[in-house]
């Protein structure tokens, strides 16, 4: 695709940045993190560094788009008044997450072999990782505003890299393991919110 297609004051198209979210996992299988490219990128995705710069101003931001788009992904699967309890809405919406991981398992895979050996890109994560668990609080019609609700975010991190840990491991296509793996961590989640008194900030759900 030339590089008039994409002018680099012009945002990328949803299209462009689904190509270019997919090139990336690509990417990151081959060679790793810590080998990634710019150029690579371009070539994989198709789209021209001049249009890269502008969407990608650093590699990290490859990550923050991930998460944008996955988030996005699960968002518009998620029907307002869904019913059931608080950890049923919690549970459809991590596994929709994990769903939406799925078509890029061996790069998501090579990457968190890759964070165990950068802690420090594991901190820079973080942040974007709690705000992108905020919105699945908020897809589970859980309150995520204010100090109370910032705790929630940051447990359900913590649930979400545990689940995560299982789902690396999990060799059935239906993700059975992972599956409960995650109704046993939000088992544990369930009772460490009903013991801080955190409740699920929403309105008219039951408790978290």
């Amino acid at each position: 695709m030339s590089a008039t297609a994409h002018p680099a004051d012009a945002p990328l198209s949803p299209e462009a940045e689904a190509r270019l979210h997919a090139a990336f996992w690509r990417a990151v299988a081959a060679q790793g993190w810590h080998r990634l490219t710019m150029r690579r990128l371009a070539a994989e995705s198709g789209l021209p560094l001049s249009a890269l710069r502008r969407a990608l101003p650093a590699p990290l931001d490859a990550l923050r788009l991930h998460l944008r788009l996955t988030d996005q992904e699960v968002l518009r699967g998620t029907l307002p008044g869904q019913g059931g309890s608080a950890r049923d809405r919690l549970f459809d919406v991590l596994m929709r997450r994990f769903d939406a991981l799925q078509p890029h398992r061996p790069g998501v895979l090579r990457l968190l072999r890759d964070l165990r050996r950068d802690p420090l890109l594991a901190l820079a994560l973080g942040p974007g990782l709690v705000a992108s668990m905020a919105w699945m609080l908020e897809a589970a019609e859980i309150g995520s505003a204010g100090p109370a609700g910032l705790l929630r975010a940051q447990g359900l991190a913590g649930v979400w890299l545990a689940a995560l840990r299982a789902w690396e491991d999990d060799p059935t296509e239906d993700l059975a393991h992972t599956m409960a793996a995650l109704d046993r961590l939000l088992g544990r989640a369930e009772q460490v919110v009903r013991t801080l008194g955190l409740g699920d900030g929403g309105e008219g759900a039951g408790s978290a």
